[in-house]
Formats: structure tokens, C-alpha cells, sequence
């Protein structure tokens, strides 16, 4: 009796259906081993992080001075050896303005800050307007927001500083100047008026004489004739206020020299850093030679700018260097004549 053999036969479809179970499990290997190593990446990540985060806690802990412990101390960090203040003043992180109001146009809980060129530095309040009130309450607002402006100058010493302190703001703007040559003129201004030496002058000519003491002691180069151009004053009132301050005040202002024009010519000439560096040599030996000596340092200066351009070939003319300087060409060829002697 012959021993039966049980055969099976495998079909196509199983066979591709062994290949991609096999397929999958490979990839469900790879899948795994990429998911350890990412993993063993973000540990290791981590744990610098962590390590360099413990570092700098334990650097901002440790005190630098003598190395002890620190602890924090209502808003201080101190050292409990030595005493040290380590920090001071924490920072806050909220926001810099409160809206009281939640009105979420104008967050904000501070109002203009403080200045010199205002009688008052600013801190006075004003009435509103608003298009909403209507009738009578608008009416009433209105002689409210009048009374208001009358009560702010109560003296004529308000209302002489509100005058000079508008024509000293208009001549900064004109004249292009910085802010802190405006408060430096209003402040000045505030010293005149305490000493009185107001009665019987110009506020006009106080109000620009303020100004360019401002500009000579900020080293701001102006001279009267240009303040004066733009001025309600005329030379002789801004003389006679000037005068009167120097006397009474004792400005601390030298003698204007021909080298603080020099960049602003050079400027308005167009000329290179060359021949403004040469004119600068210039008017310092014209100073030390005794060359500028009774003369207006505005022609001094434009006379080294025209020198220094023709010693390096540059394109400038007598006249153009007059016309910047607002002198005649006469006084700049002076001037040249004796730099150019031996």
C-alpha cells in the first residue's frame, strides 16, 4: 500500500499576495528604525537645550563677584554672601499703555510729553470737540472751551511768553533747526524775563536774540543776518536784546570762528571732502597768523573754501563763494590775497 502524498499547488494570486505582505513588513521596519533614530535625535536636542538652559539658570544664580548663591528679593536679585545686587528692576512684559476706557482707537495713558517751549511745559488740558453733542450741551462746550482758553494766560507774563515762545517755534521751523536749540532759547528767554529785562524792548528782537545765543552755544552755525531775515525784528532790536543779555546774563559764548561755517558753505558749494578739509587747514592758520583778526569770519570762511578750490583745481568761483556767504566778492578777494602771500 503506497503511502498518499497530499500536494498543494500555489496560485499566482497567492504568491503576489506573500510579496506584499513581505513589502509591507519591510517598510514597517524601515518606518520603525527612522522613528527610533528621530527619536534618539530630539533626546539628544533636548538635552543640549536642557543642559544649556541649567548652564545659563545656574550662571544667573551664581554671583558674579564673589560666587555665592543668589536669591531674589522682592524685585532684586541679591547675593545672600556679600550683599551684591545682581538684578534690579525686572522687566515687564505687558503692555506699556492701560486702556481705562476699552477704547481700542487710542490705547493710550500718557499724553504729550513734557517741553520748554511751552508756557505752561505742556501740562495744561484742552476741551475736546466732538460732532456728536448737538443743541444747547454744544453750546455750553463751546463758551466752556472759551473760558478755558482765556484762564490758561491769566498775566501779561504768560502772554509775553506765549508770543515769544510762538515766534521762537516758527523761526525753528524756518530755519530748520533742532529741537534742542528751540528749548535752549525758550529756557533762555525764561531767564531774561526773570531778570526783567523786557520792560521797554522788543519781544520780537528777545525772541530771535535768544535763538542765536541758542545756536552759538550748540555750535549751530547761523549768523544774525540770517536769523534776522526771517524775524519779526529788525539787527537793532535782536542788538539791543542781545546786548542786554550779555551784560546782564553773562552769556557763555566766544568769538565766532571761520571754521564753523565751513561745512554748510562747503555744502552749499558742492565741494569734495578734499577742498573742505584744506579750507579747514586754511582758516586754522588764518586764525593763528592774525589774518581773521577784525574781520567777519562768514567772509573768512568763504574766502579758505575759495583759496582750498583753487589750490586742488575745484570748480568755484569768487563770486559763487561770495554768494554763499552773503558777502561781496571784494571781501572773500581780500582775504584770498593775504592767505596766498608768502
Amino acid at each position: 500500500m503506497s503511502e498518499a502524498r497530499s500536494t498543494h499547488a500555489r496560485s499566482p494570486r497567492t504568491e503576489t499576495d506573500d510579496a506584499a505582505t513581505a513589502d509591507r513588513a519591510a517598510t514597517a521596519d524601515r518606518a520603525t528604525t527612522t522613528t527610533r533614530a528621530d527619536a534618539v535625535d530630539r533626546a539628544e536636542t533636548t538635552g543640549a537645550d536642557e543642559t544649556a538652559d541649567a548652564d545659563e539658570t545656574a550662571a544667573r544664580e551664581t554671583c558674579p563677584e564673589c560666587g555665592g548663591r543668589t536669591r531674589v528679593d522682592a524685585a532684586e536679585r541679591v547675593c545672600a554672601d556679600c550683599g551684591l545686587v545682581v538684578e534690579a528692576d525686572r522687566i515687564d512684559h505687558g503692555p506699556e499703555w492701560r486702556s481705562f476706557d476699552d477704547d481700542d482707537t487710542n490705547p493710550k495713558r500718557t499724553g504729550a510729553p513734557l517741553t520748554r517751549s511751552r508756557h505752561d511745559r505742556g501740562l495744561s488740558t484742552e476741551i475736546g470737540r466732538s460732532t456728536r453733542v448737538k443743541g444747547r450741551k454744544r453750546r455750553r462746550l463751546a463758551r466752556m472751551r472759551t473760558q478755558h482758553n482765556r484762564a490758561q494766560i491769566s498775566t501779561k507774563r504768560d502772554r509775553n511768553k506765549v508770543y515769544a515762545y510762538t515766534e521762537i517755534r516758527r523761526l525753528t521751523g524756518v530755519l530748520e533747526l533742532p529741537d534742542s536749540v528751540r528749548d535752549t532759547a525758550c529756557t533762555l528767554f525764561d531767564s531774561a524775563q526773570d531778570e526783567s529785562l523786557l520792560r521797554g524792548r522788543s519781544l520780537e528782537g528777545f525772541a530771535a536774540a535768544c535763538l542765536y545765543v541758542a545756536c552759538r552755544t550748540a555750535d549751530v552755525a547761523r549768523t544774525v543776518e540770517e536769523i534776522c531775515a526771517e524775524a519779526k525784528a529788525t539787527e537793532a532790536e535782536h542788538r539791543a536784546a542781545f546786548d542786554a543779555m550779555n551784560r546782564e546774563l553773562g552769556l557763555p559764548i566766544a568769538p565766532t570762528g571761520p571754521a564753523e561755517y565751513l561745512p554748510r558753505f562747503a555744502s552749499d558749494l558742492d565741494c569734495d571732502a578734499d577742498v573742505e578739509r584744506r579750507a579747514g587747514e586754511l582758516a586754522e592758520r588764518a586764525v593763528e597768523e592774525g589774518i581773521a583778526n577784525g574781520r567777519n569770519p562768514v567772509g573768512v570762511a568763504a574766502a579758505c573754501l575759495y583759496t582750498a578750490a583753487r589750490e586742488l583745481g575745484a570748480d568755484c568761483t569768487q563770486q559763487e563763494a561770495a554768494d554763499v556767504a552773503d558777502v561781496t566778492p571784494v571781501t572773500v578777494r581780500r582775504t584770498y590775497v593775504d592767505l596766498t602771500e608768502e
